[in-house]
């Protein structure tokens, strides 16, 4: 089952692009790819309002950010290597709390059988925040096992502590 945006449901509806409400650490992202989006601003406020987007409207907005050169990205102020366990926790992190919306849930139990695949998705972390198998394979395991395992949450209190003495 190839998933994008265009496709029928349930492939469709497990687009990043699909208005699937959640929140992670307090933000409200109105879809997965607007927190994708928002990764990519260092500026909390600028990324809390990426998250509220949907769709190609938060694509569009991260398009410029050459994040790839430092290979940087960021989540409440905090830099994050793209190629750390740290950044593959906050995906997970994300996707979990992407799976407590009933819609996105519904779609996943109907694609149940199908092997997961994003035909148009970048296969190079360097290139990309979200590869093609770190997007199919979060989908397969909270599909067919259930929660992604988490190592270790962000510690954004302290660092915020830290940059308030």
């Amino acid at each position: 089952m190839d998933i994008g945006s265009k496709s029928g449901y349930p492939a469709g509806a497990l687009s990043n692009f699909s208005p699937h409400p959640f929140v992670i650490d307090g933000v409200q992202c109105n879809s997965m790819e607007g927190f994708l989006q928002g990764l990519k601003f260092e500026s909390k406020e600028m990324q809390e309002y990426v998250c509220t987007l949907v769709g190609y409207v938060a694509k569009k907005k991260g398009k410029g950010k050459r994040w790839q050169d430092k290979q940087i990205l960021y989540w409440r102020g905090k830099p994050i290597k793209r190629d750390s366990d740290e950044y593959q926790d906050l995906l997970n992190r994300a996707y979990n709390a992407l799976y407590e919306n009933g819609k996105f849930q519904s779609a996943l139990k109907a694609s149940k059988g199908a092997t997961l695949t994003h035909s148009m998705g970048k296969n190079k972390k360097s290139d990309t925040v979200l590869t093609t198998q770190e997007f199919c394979s979060r989908l397969t395991y909270l599909r067919d096992v259930g929660k992604l395992p988490v190592q270790k949450k962000l510690d954004l209190e302290n660092e915020n502590k830290k940059g308030s003495t």
